[in-house]
């Protein structure tokens, strides 16, 4: 599908700048528990630094996020309306509407690893103010008692994701469950990590479009049980074979982590030059789902015999 490019109007740190899908093209930057020193996008053909203060504002799609840098905080202020072209809403899979939020975050401006991996069910936020929501709410139940977890990419149950790997929630929030393709492009500058948001530890999210590191998880080799089970929301109802079948990927507990089995760690992050920063990937887990630096927690933990891991089974060490 064709991506429209555009101007995008930006305000950074008080002068006003106008720039055609540019975005810092290096990642040089060190981290401590009281510096946090960025080399981003300092040439003249590429003046923009998204770990500064910036305004993001797009008249086609009505795109308005306010990001303040101050006081140990990035404060992002979003009426979280994408700035790119989005799949058609409503849609078959998705009966929503996107529509304009009044959202804010308080990010961490000098983020403290904790390698403690702690399960989040909105890991982050990207730099045009839509969030990262990669699971979903919908569940597979069993008659026998086991609940599993549909993941949003799957071929099973038609959740009306648009080419940005995203759909639209009730509420009529916009949001990303894996690679978001058009943002990326916007904010591509040509190096092969894209910078595209902030988790919500603090710490950077990028893409590559290379595919340069590789996410460390498995489909289990175990077959699923449960008997009698079917998925159902609002005019919809389907049984669903689970008693002795394969994991391919259709459900959360599908996957399995295996420390070192690729680049990545249990939350698709990794350290690039010293740096801790998370990856997008086009693979599961797409995007992480679960933080290993400090942050504040969501009221709601995670789901029922779900953990950092994703699935609902031990980790395993990669056997050698």
């Amino acid at each position: 599908m064709k991506i429209h490019k555009k101007i995008l109007f930006l305000v950074i740190s008080g002068a006003t700048l106008t720039g055609c899908n540019n975005l810092p093209a290096s990642m040089s930057h060190t981290h401590g528990d009281s510096t946090h020193t960025h080399n981003e996008g300092s040439s003249e053909n590429n003046p923009i630094d998204y770990f500064g203060s910036y305004t993001l504002e797009d008249e086609q799609y009505g795109t308005r996020t306010v990001v303040t840098v101050k006081d140990g905080k990035r404060i992002i202020v979003t009426n979280a309306l994408p700035n790119h072209q989005t799949g058609t809403f409503p849609n078959e899979g998705n009966p929503n509407t996107i529509k304009a939020q009044n959202i804010s975050y308080a990010l961490p401006l000098n983020p403290k690893f904790t390698g403690v991996a702690k399960w989040v069910r909105e890991p982050g936020v990207a730099l045009n103010g839509i969030k990262f929501e990669p699971e979903t709410a919908e569940v597979v139940v069993c008659e026998s008692g086991e609940r599993y977890r549909v993941e949003a990419k799957q071929e099973l149950i038609d959740m009306g994701l648009d080419f940005n790997n995203a759909h639209v929630q009730p509420t009529g929030a916009y949001h990303y469950h894996g690679s978001p393709t058009s943002m990326i492009e916007q904010f591509d500058t040509g190096s092969d990590l894209v910078h595209i948001g902030f988790a919500k530890d603090g710490f950077a999210i990028y893409y590559s479009k290379g595919g340069a590191y590789s996410p460390s998880y498995r489909l289990y080799d175990e077959e699923r049980e449960g008997e009698e089970c079917s998925y159902n929301r609002p005019g919809y109802q389907l049984d669903v074979a689970i008693e002795e079948s394969d994991p391919d990927g259709t459900f959360v507990s599908d996957w399995e982590y295996v420390e070192g089995l690729g680049d990545l760690d249990a939350c698709n992050g990794i350290e690039i030059d010293g740096t801790y920063a998370y990856i997008v990937t086009d693979t599961y887990p797409y995007v992480g789902r679960c933080l290993m630096g400090e942050f504040e927690e969501e009221r709601h933990g995670p789901p029922p015999g779900q953990g950092p891991s994703g699935g609902n089974r031990n980790i395993r060490q990669q056997r050698g």
